[in-house]
């Protein structure tokens, strides 16, 4: 497989046909670099592929926001709800949102 054109900032640029025709080998590739893979449709950047690894990285939150996000929970006391209480909170406010839907509708 040729080397794919490298773009500005370090990512690798490889068109849509050719991702669609080598998708295995890019995976391994992109594991194996950690580099993401700008994937593009008739020159237009269309979508990146990343390593989980990457990804995760990328998505998490950084430590210091966990602790403020924390520090508010217990303000709040929120830090003390279980998975089922907050469960049936949330069921409960859908179930508002629809008879206020409802409600809006018949006027």
């Amino acid at each position: 497989m040729p080397a794919p054109e490298t773009a500005k900032n370090e990512g690798l640029l490889i068109s849509a046909l050719r991702a669609r025709s080598t998708f295995g080998q890019l995976l391994r590739r992109v594991e194996k670099d950690s580099r993401g893979l700008i994937i593009e449709k008739r020159g237009i950047p269309r979508a990146i592929l990343l390593s989980i690894r990457d990804y995760v990285r990328l998505a998490s939150p950084e430590p210091e926001v966990l602790k403020v996000i924390g520090e508010e929970s217990e303000e709040k006391g929120t830090d003390k709800l279980t998975s089922r209480r907050i469960d049936r909170i949330i069921q409960k406010a859908r179930a508002r949102k629809v008879k206020s839907r409802r409600f809006r509708a018949r006027k």
